[in-house]
């Protein structure tokens, strides 16, 4: 991974959670990692909901750094049901889960380096849905449908694909029983899972790959399940 050796790689939400690992992981093989988030962090604290910070934010990385190698749009949504959610608290979730993510790219595009790349993480939530998640579910979903506009977009310039993860636990705990058994992989994930998925899809290894999005679940969206099935009931 020598290749990362001095290159930008930008991530919002990278103070915590899967970004921080993501952060973490690109600054072990060398790269200058430029985090934004609204948790304290050391580059640029500020909120990627905002048009005007998204602005600022990109103005110092192209500053700081002249170009961007690698931007990874991360920061999550909220997620809200049906019940529950505003319209205020709707809005602000696409904000946060797509425009975003939309913006940083439009606002790095005459600053991408040869062979750069756009990760976006959406989630397992893209195509499968828990009841009362509505906020959250439409941003994964609107941030995988931008993955491939994207990519046709910026063909033969810059490589954009997403990752989905699933169950993924921050907090590294080691899960057992049925929680860690119904995965198919047999635990449940922790970032680093995605963390080694966004370092090959941003290397050179990953240059033909553009336009996808690609499951880091545990199996679990490939699993049928019927009731009765391996144990599986359904409660009504």
């Amino acid at each position: 991974m020598g290749e990362f050796t001095g290159k930008v790689v930008v991530v919002t939400g990278g103070a915590g959670g899967i970004g921080r690992c993501i952060c973490e992981a690109f600054a072990r093989v060398g790269a200058i990692v430029c985090p934004i988030d609204v948790q304290e962090n050391p580059y640029f604290t500020g909120d990627v909901g905002d048009k005007a910070t998204l602005e600022r934010f990109a103005e110092k990385v192209i500053a700081d750094h002249g170009q961007v190698d690698v931007l990874v749009n991360n920061a999550p949504p909220q997620m809200k049901g049906i019940l529950d959610c505003t319209w205020e608290d709707f809005t602000r979730a696409l904000d946060v889960g797509v425009t975003a993510a939309f913006y940083l790219t439009k606002l790095f595009l005459p600053h991408f380096a040869p062979g750069a790349s756009v990760l976006n993480i959406s989630s397992s939530r893209e195509g499968m849905s828990q009841p009362f998640t509505e906020s959250y579910t439409a941003a994964k979903g609107g941030i995988g449908a931008l993955t491939h506009a994207l990519a046709m977009s910026l063909r033969g310039r810059v490589r954009v694909n997403a990752i989905r993860p699933g169950w993924i636990d921050t907090a590294f705990t080691v899960w057992e029983g049925p929680d860690a058994t119904q995965q198919p992989a047999g635990r449940v994930g922790h970032p680093l899972d995605v963390a080694h998925m966004a370092l090959f899809l941003a290397s050179e290894k990953a240059g033909f790959i553009t336009g996808e999005s690609i499951a880091i679940d545990g199996g679990m969206t490939k699993q049928m399940i019927y009731h009765g099935d391996h144990g599986w009931t359904l409660t009504e």
